[in-house]
C-alpha cells in the first residue's frame, strides 16, 4: 500500500499550482479529505481522452488508492458517463468561492459526497455545507459517506427548486440553462453563487459553456465567468428554449464581456447579453 498522507500532500500541491489556489485552508482539504473514502473500493474506473467522442474509460489495475491522487476524472456510472469531477477543475471553481471559516456552503449535485467534504473542510466545524443530490441511490451513498461530518447535512432534493435556507456560498455542481431566482433569493449579502451554464449537446444534457460566478452585493450584482467548463446536467435547471438563447448568446457575443446580473425588468439593450424576464446577464459594469 502506498504512503497515502504523502501522496495527497502532493496531490494538493500540484491542485496548488495547477489551479493557482489562493487559500491554504483549501489545499489543506485537497491534502486531508481521503478521495478513496467516497469513491468505494477499487479497482476504478479512469476517463482516458481519446478521439473521437468523449473519451475511454480504463481501469485500473489494483485498488490501491495511489491511482485516485491524479488530476483524473473518475466514474461513479460510467454508463451515464457520470463522474467524480476533474480535482484542477474543482479546485478553481472552489477557489472562486472565496470561502471562510464558518460560512454556510448549499452543494447542489453532490454525487457522492467528495467534494462536498473538501467544502466541509474549508468552513471548519463552525461552518455548514448542505449537500444536495436528485438522485436517490447517489443521495443515500452521500448520506452514508458523510456521515461522520456532523456539520454536513446530505439531501435527496432538486436544488433547482427545493428551499435550503439562505447560504453564504452556493456551488452548484451541474450544468444549468439559466440561472435560477431560487438561488439568488438564497444568498446574503455579499453571498456568492457559482453555477455551470451549459448547452446541451445530447439529448441526456450533456453539454458544455462557462463557469459563472456571482456575489450579491446591497446595491447589484457583479457578474463574471470563471472559466470554460464541460459537466454533467442539472435535471431542473434546463429547458429547450433557454437552451437555445444560451447556445445564440455563446455563438454570438463575447461572454468574457459579462459584468453583472440584472433582476429589474427591462426591455433589452445592447449590454444584455443574455436577456431574461427574471434574470439578465448583461456586459454593463456590476456594482
Amino acid at each position: 500500500m502506498s504512503d497515502l498522507p504523502a501522496l495527497r500532500r502532493f496531490y494538493a500541491e500540484e491542485l496548488r499550482a495547477v489551479s493557482d489556489i489562493r487559500s491554504d485552508a483549501l489545499v489543506r482539504a485537497f491534502a486531508t479529505v481521503p478521495r478513496e473514502h467516497y469513491l468505494g473500493r477499487g479497482p476504478w474506473q479512469i476517463l482516458a481522452p481519446s478521439e473521437p467522442g468523449r473519451g475511454r474509460y480504463r481501469t485500473t489495475e489494483d485498488d490501491d488508492p495511489r491511482h485516485l491522487y491524479h488530476n483524473v476524472l473518475v466514474a461513479i456510472d460510467a454508463a451515464r458517463w457520470l463522474n467524480n469531477g476533474q480535482p484542477a477543475a474543482l479546485a478553481l471553481w472552489i477557489g472562486a468561492l472565496d470561502l471562510r471559516d464558518g460560512e454556510r456552503v448549499v452543494h447542489i449535485g453532490c454525487g457522492l459526497g467528495y467534494y462536498s467534504a473538501i467544502l466541509a473542510e474549508v468552513v471548519g466545524a463552525t461552518g455548514h455545507v448542505t449537500a444536495l443530490e436528485i438522485d436517490p441511490v447517489l443521495a443515500a451513498r452521500a448520506r452514508r459517506n458523510l456521515a461522520h461530518l456532523p456539520h454536513v447535512e446530505v439531501r435527496e432534493a432538486d436544488g433547482a427548486s427545493c428551499d435550503f435556507g439562505p447560504a453564504d456560498a452556493l456551488f452548484v455542481n451541474a450544468g444549468a440553462a439559466h440561472v435560477s431566482p431560487i438561488w439568488l433569493d438564497a444568498l446574503r449579502v455579499d453571498g456568492r453563487l457559482l453555477v455551470p451554464l451549459t448547452v446541451a449537446r445530447d439529448a441526456a444534457g450533456h453539454g458544455g459553456g462557462g463557469m459563472l460566478k456571482v456575489t450579491r452585493r446591497r446595491d447589484g450584482w457583479p457578474a463574471r465567468f470563471v472559466s470554460d467548463v464541460s459537466i454533467f446536467p442539472c435535471i431542473g435547471a434546463r429547458d429547450a428554449a433557454l437552451n437555445e438563447r444560451l447556445k445564440e448568446a455563446f455563438q454570438t457575443r463575447n461572454w468574457h464581456a459579462v459584468a453583472s446580473l440584472r433582476r429589474d425588468h427591462h426591455d433589452p439593450t445592447e449590454t444584455c447579453w443574455l436577456h431574461g424576464g427574471d434574470v439578465c446577464l448583461s456586459t454593463a459594469p456590476g456594482e
